[in-house]
């Protein structure tokens, strides 16, 4: 090798040297220059997995904190009206009377993001031999409006053929600021009316705690909620076959009771979103947000789906 090659190949190397720290120390300024509060306010079925999605990013980004006030699915839209925050999450669709608020309000649609599935899972004591329910059934024992055209309501569990429990169905699901209840009544009892004998809670780890606790309680709740103190009930065909809500079956909507979870973003066509909102939008169509969804129990987006919205978001469609 000549001395020229050499000195050459000396003076590249202590170029590298010398470039590679002023790369990492340029990220880590840019890093630290996003900054701000993200407010968020929402869906309670999501709040854990928005907490999370905040740590995540206040890890990569110090200077990021997330404000969130998980008060239920219908409290996303009137906060996105008045514009007090960007965010959104929400169990359930956007209804048309609250697209058409917020369109009326800004002038323009709000912003749809799918971030992950969720299935809802119908939960009793632990020790409650029941292993399955019918629509009819699951209807008849929710509702008093029989849509699903069950001959009658079923109020005692002796009306289920068990040996155990005794007496009185004891009810409890969410409350109607709930993405969760309006699934549930749409789904499983076809559009009509819940019993105002249901107990009604702020959460699905509320509703699972209230079964856990009573022998003749039946409930519906989030599947991620699930604790050792209940039991899921399986949907039961009309042949007979059992389904649970397997990630496969949620991912690709064969599980009724199955479910997309959004996020809407207050985003004028054309525009970009606020360094902040965009790093958090960054983080959860990442693969790190999508193992995140898994980890707390969620099933994750299909990577067509993934790709798909960040393309849409012009993200770098590969993600971090």
């Amino acid at each position: 090798m000549s001395a020229v090659l050499c000195r050459f190949l000396a003076s590249w190397l202590l170029l590298v040297t010398l470039c590679v720290p002023q790369v990492e120390a340029q990220a880590q300024s840019q890093a630290e220059e996003i900054a701000g509060t993200l407010g968020a306010v929402g869906s309670d079925t999501m709040a854990g997995l928005m907490l999370r999605w905040g740590e995540a990013l206040a890890r990569r980004y110090p200077g990021i904190r997330l404000q969130l006030q998980a008060s239920g699915s219908a409290s996303a839209p009137p906060a996105l009206v008045a514009g007090t925050n960007r965010l959104g999450p929400m169990s359930r669709p956007m209804k048309e009377a609250e697209r058409r608020a917020f369109t009326e309000r800004h002038g323009y649609p709000p912003r749809e993001l799918a971030v992950a599935r969720d299935a809802l899972v119908v939960v009793v004591h632990r020790h409650n031999p029941l292993e399955g329910l019918g629509r009819r059934e699951l209807d008849a024992v929710f509702s008093d409006s029989l849509r699903c055209g069950a001959p009658e309501g079923i109020r005692d569990w002796g009306q289920l053929e068990l040996d155990r429990p005794e007496g009185r169905i004891r009810l409890h699901g969410r409350n109607a600021a709930s993405g969760t209840q309006a699934l549930f009544r749409r789904v499983a009892l076809c559009g009509g009316l819940f019993l105002p004998a249901v107990n009604e809670h702020p959460g699905s780890a509320a509703v699972v705690a209230a079964v856990a606790e009573d022998p003749r309680a039946i409930g519906y709740a989030g599947l991620n909620h699930l604790t050792p103190g209940v039991k899921a009930v399986a949907r039961r065909d009309d042949d007979g076959t059992l389904n649970t809500p397997d990630p496969d079956a949620v991912r690709r909507g064969d599980y009724a009771l199955s479910r997309d979870l959004y996020l809407y973003l207050n985003l004028p066509p054309g525009e970009s979103l606020p360094a902040p909102e965009r790093a958090f939008i960054d983080l959860v169509l990442s693969p790190v947000g999508q193992a995140i969804v898994e980890e707390l129990g969620f099933v994750a987006l299909t990577e067509e789906q993934r790709r798909r919205q960040r393309r849409e978001l012009a993200l770098d469609v590969s993600g971090r």
